[in-house]
């Protein structure tokens, strides 16, 4: 029976636009000095990790992140991992969008000239079904909102199931399956941060070096 893959999601860095709750999702800041941290400290946590495939969004600051974690020169760009498309709401905050519409919710209403919760979801069940064509250990560089889709329909829930499934910039996650005959598929591991922090941080504070 063939092997199945075991997915290794990370979020990009932090940027100015994540730290201030903007929706990003066409657009592309580039990582803030900590999210370059961050990004650098992922390459201690992955470094162990021998992957088969490193998938990468198109835009920028996931790449970014990519390059940094040290694993760019294996990587290929993979289009279904963009962000959703926010359309009119692109650069909002949560609570600029709720001046207009009260209660709105991205995962139940979608955006206006943007993706909708279906479009999503069938774009996030093509991700899952190219990636289980693969085998061995697969590195995601990819968005929060994208992520959190991801794993929701990875264990067959609803889309709007991923509200649930909250992202920290430069993250790690682990999608993998159940050992015996089912095959189910399992999140192994969410939004580990603890890590990446502790050496952003100490790399941040060290003493430079004249």
């Amino acid at each position: 029976m063939k092997a199945l893959p075991t997915i290794y999601l990370i979020r990009h860095g932090e940027t100015a636009w994540s730290l201030e709750g903007k929706h990003t999702g066409a657009s592309d800041p580039p990582l803030t000095a900590h999210g370059e941290a961050q990004a650098r400290a992922l390459a201690w946590r992955l470094i162990e990790v021998e992957f088969s495939h490193v998938l990468v969004s198109p835009r920028t600051r996931a790449q970014k992140t990519c390059e940094l974690a040290e694993l760019a020169s294996v990587s290929e760009v993979e289009p279904k991992l963009a962000e959703w498309n926010y359309g009119d709401y692109e650069g909002l905050t949560l609570a600029e969008i709720r001046k207009q519409r009260p209660n709105w919710n991205i995962w139940q209403d979608g955006s206006p000239h943007g993706e909708s919760p279906s479009e999503m979801s069938a774009r996030v069940d093509r991700l899952i079904t190219h990636l289980n064509s693969m085998h061995g250990n697969v590195a995601l560089f990819t968005h929060g909102h994208l992520g959190s889709a991801l794993a929701a329909r990875w264990i067959g829930m609803h889309i709007s199931a991923g509200q649930h499934f909250v992202l920290q910039p430069a993250s790690l996650s682990i999608l993998g399956h159940t050992t015996d005959h089912t095959h189910k598929h399992l999140i192994e591991l969410w939004n580990e941060t603890e890590v990446v922090s502790r050496a952003a941080e100490e790399a941040e504070t060290a003493p430079s070096k004249t």
